[in-house]
């Protein structure tokens, strides 16, 4: 996400080394090249005015302190005007109003908006405990209904039903009907899309926002689209009264336009990140977490929250008990371990949130590959029986044999797998006191599974 602007960042930093103090002249080359990283990033040219006054006048004459150098000076000043340009602080979605809240989307076609129901749908239920009635008022899209049906299944809320041919106002009014019936704390009402803005698109949702008045108007837009994304929104803002957006496919090939631009034209937060396909793949937005991620200092907020809600307490005070009585970290453990880095979102997602050379690790690595690496350490370790798992060090060669022809894999994995193991098993035995750093370390440990 957003890799050529950090490597651009990364650079800036560089050009500013030797000097004592940021001042005009040493700053020119520096706010030129912020000034076209920004543009290469399909940045509105009048946010990257406004970014760029906001930068010079913030960094001229700003003193060089203590131990840090002029670029990292720089680099500050840079920060805070990134989090200033996309919001400075977190807005929550706001549901204080007489149940059901109502939350509408709305975005083009492809934006997705579905998922994006599905995921948000998961999140208020799981994080928020609320009893969550989704319905469907695209009646265009082949499949879009059967589509959110499946999703509302995945994610155990329930689903109104609604079929093509019926009017998407009646729909919307019959669902709200049906949620203040059955006591629903939020309605999510999906709203189609076209493959363009259109009048007729306009209207339809005009009618449903004036039909079932919702607390929150979210507008769903790829990230991936660029500068096309911010004039859709501004359409939409122009349409109806939103509160918020929500920002799709920040895990793929963007640029960061959308992001740093999206919440400066339209004056509407973000409130949402889409990060990749799972249903677990939507993130509160927070603008100075993603404005350090940018900047290469990672986002150990985040990985932290990621930790919390991965790790199974239980599980971990189990593992933690054990190795306090001085019994080993066996490959039971080890299995239990990878299962819980997949419920932080896999071990791409966590690297990508470290500051340094680890995050810029996980940029290497083509998406999805480490997810499979660990798919196939799982399958190895399937393979063991009882005792193996519990004891590794009886697996010598037959036994190696036996277990890859059982996972279909070949004997030299067999062996990397189990020098991974050893690698945490070693992690393990020194993280007594825990710690971020210890965590980083470890992270670091776990970096074997990842395909070099």
């Amino acid at each position: 996400m957003l890799d050529n602007l950090s490597d651009r960042f990364s650079k800036i930093t560089k050009t500013l080394r030797g000097q004592a103090r940021l001042s005009e002249d040493n700053i020119k080359t520096a706010l030129r090249e912020v000034r076209m990283a920004l543009l290469e990033a399909d940045v509105a040219l009048p946010v990257v005015k406004t970014f760029m006054n906001s930068v010079k006048d913030r960094a001229i004459g700003q003193e060089v302190m203590g131990s840090l150098t002029p670029g990292q000076a720089f680099i500050g000043v840079v920060n805070d005007a990134l989090t200033e340009l996309m919001g400075k602080e977190n807005s929550s979605l706001n549901l204080a109003a007489v149940p059901p809240a109502v939350v509408l989307m709305a975005g083009l076609q492809g934006a997705g908006k579905t998922t994006t129901v599905g995921k948000l749908a998961r999140l208020l239920k799981h994080d928020q405990k609320k009893k969550v009635l989704v319905v469907s008022a695209d009646v265009y899209r082949p499949a879009a209904i059967e589509q959110l049906k499946l999703l509302a299944e995945q994610v155990e809320v329930e689903f109104f039903p609604s079929h093509t041919g019926e009017v998407p106002v009646q729909i919307a009014r019959q669902a709200l009907d049906y949620a203040k019936k059955q006591f629903f704390d939020v309605l999510m009402v999906d709203t189609a899309g076209r493959l363009a803005i259109d009048e007729a698109m306009m209207q339809e949702i005009q009618q449903i926002h004036e039909a079932i008045n919702p607390v929150e108007t979210l507008f769903v837009v790829d990230a991936m689209q660029g500068q096309d994304a911010v004039n859709t929104a501004k359409a939409f803002n122009e349409a109806l009264p939103l509160t918020g957006i929500v920002l799709t496919k920040m895990d793929g090939d963007s640029r960061g336009g959308a992001a740093l631009s999206v919440r400066h034209i339209t004056g509407k937060p973000i409130k949402f990140i889409g990060i990749g396909e799972k249903i677990n793949g939507l993130e509160p937005f927070y603008p100075d977490r993603l404005a350090s991620r940018i900047l290469g200092m990672g986002d150990v907020l985040s990985l932290i929250e990621d930790v919390q809600k991965g790790i199974d307490e239980k599980t971990a005070q189990q593992m933690a008990r054990k190795l306090h009585k001085g019994k080993s970290f066996d490959l039971n453990d080890f299995k239990t371990q990878i299962q819980q880095m997949r419920k932080m979102g896999g071990l791409e997602s966590i690297m990508s949130k470290l500051p340094g050379e680890m995050g810029q690790a996980a940029k290497q690595v083509p998406e999805g590959t480490a997810d499979k690496a660990m798919s196939r350490v799982e399958a190895i370790i399937n393979s063991m029986t009882p005792k193996e798992r519990s004891h590794p060090l009886l697996i010598k060669a037959s036994r190696k044999r036996r277990i890859a022809q059982g996972a279909g894999v070949s004997v030299q994995e067999v062996n990397k797998m189990l020098k991974q193991f050893e690698q945490s098993q070693k992690m393990m035995k020194s993280l007594t006191k825990g710690g971020m750093g210890k965590l980083m370390r470890m992270a670091k440990g776990m970096k074997g599974i990842l395909p070099q």
